[in-house]
């Protein structure tokens, strides 16, 4: 009986949940069955079959992988001091609709739907905990406390992935300049405490 290379069936699982997920993105959640993906992974229904108990777990752990990957990708872009804050919130509200506004959009159609909502609160609390580990390590870099990084990366985010569903300028615009005067009040304060000790 052949052993199965367990790093060869993740690495092969992973491609499968990507173009699965992709598939889903361009066509629609209700618009591709077994035998579209299987088409789309170049493989049979059964093969698939190999990885996933059924439709629902492929959908649930290709969601949950494939936004795992968007996440990496945003905090890769991350900034790397203060003075590279402003870019990052000009830029990644952009580059996220171009780059994830597909995946984005299917992710709110999963992680939504009555069968698999349990699995988006599992997600999103995950989310939560994530970037608050990310404000953490931020904290070091741009010199603002994690406990303030948290919501404002919470506020990019959201109106992030609103804009990138909707393409709402306005929407976009507003969150961005509450985000920057929070960010610019903060540091204001910052500056005259340092003043204030340091006459």
């Amino acid at each position: 009986m052949r052993v199965r290379n367990e790093e060869e069936f993740r690495h092969r699982k992973n491609e499968l949940m990507e173009k699965c997920y992709e598939c889903y993105a361009e066509h629609g959640l209700n618009a591709v069955g077994i035998k579209g993906l299987a088409e789309a992974c170049s493989c049979t229904s059964a093969s698939l079959y190999t990885y996933f108990e059924d439709l629902d777990d492929l959908i649930v752990q290709s969601t949950a992988y494939c936004m795992s990957k968007v996440e990496e990708d945003f905090m890769a872009r991350a900034p790397k001091s203060i003075e590279d804050v402003w870019r990052f919130i000009d830029e990644i509200p952009y580059w996220t609709a171009k780059q994830h506004g597909k995946k984005y959009r299917l992710m709110y159609q999963v992680y939504t739907h009555p069968k698999y909502i349990s699995h988006g609160k599992a997600f999103f609390e995950g989310v939560d905990r994530r970037y608050s580990e990310y404000a953490a390590e931020l904290e070091s870099k741009i010199g603002i406390p994690k406990d303030i990084i948290t919501p404002l990366i919470f506020i990019l985010i959201r109106a992030s992935v609103h804009y990138a569903l909707f393409g709402d300028e306005f929407y976009l615009q507003a969150q961005l300049g509450v985000l920057k005067k929070g960010i610019a009040l903060y540091l204001s304060q910052k500056d005259r405490l340092l003043k204030e000790e340091n006459p």
